[in-house]
């Protein structure tokens, strides 16, 4: 079995400071052995940590497009943002990788899909995170499990870790697999685990937001 936290950024996202051999070395402390990379707006973090990490790791991304972000997962290259909802799930297609709605139905981030838009595209989700550890509240996770039962989608389960002592907040349980197949396969027999990080997390990408920032104005 794997244990697989399946939502972790790197110093690759606007918000998140963490280096990737730092991330390696808090999963080996952790006993995790498979991770997605899905950096904001890029694909690169997740293309650089497969070529180090000594255990799986998915390339994925979180797209901001005009109504919400939508995880690409098991991606080859980076999707831009600024698209429609629509259009990065026919580039995510187009790569061959999985749609994954990350923490939907969230009240308080900005950044997350409409709920409206979650109805209109239903059938071409191909997963839905129904344990997001920086969601901090209950009811929007069970609204995420509810509607995942109800399509028949895969839930899955990530830290959404921007610090190093995120990661590992919330993972899945789940058999070996090789490719984007036998994963579906693998998340679907899956159990998951976790907590939640509780609100002032956000406070870490805040202020690596803020820190980005000046340091590429120094």
């Amino acid at each position: 079995m794997l244990k697989a936290d399946l939502h972790i950024h790197t110093r690759y996202s606007m918000d998140c400071q963490t280096p990737l051999d730092k991330i390696i070395t808090r999963c080996q402390e952790l006993g995790i052995n498979c991770i997605a990379i899905a950096d904001h707006g890029t694909a690169e973090g997740g293309l650089e940590m497969q070529k180090i990490a000594p255990f799986k790791v998915i390339v994925a991304e979180e797209i901001l497009t005009t109504e919400g972000e939508i995880m690409g997962m098991f991606l080859k290259e980076t999707i831009p943002s600024g698209i429609t909802p629509q259009e990065a799930i026919k580039r995510i297609q187009e790569q061959n990788g999985l749609v994954n709605i990350p923490h939907p139905f969230e009240t308080i981030r900005g950044s997350s899909l409409k709920n409206g838009t979650i109805d209109t595209i239903a059938e071409d989700i191909d997963l839905m995170e129904v344990l997001n550890s920086r969601s901090p509240f209950p009811a929007n996770t069970n609204k995420a499990r509810a509607f995942a039962v109800k399509h028949g989608i895969p839930g899955i389960a990530g830290s959404d870790a921007h610090s190093i002592h995120e990661i590992g907040n919330a993972y899945m349980e789940i058999p070996d697999f090789n490719g984007r197949d036998e994963f579906l396969k693998a998340v679907a027999r899956g159990k998951i685990f976790g907590k939640r990080s509780g609100i002032f997390v956000h406070l870490f990408s805040s202020w690596a937001k803020v820190k980005g920032k000046l340091l590429k104005k120094g």
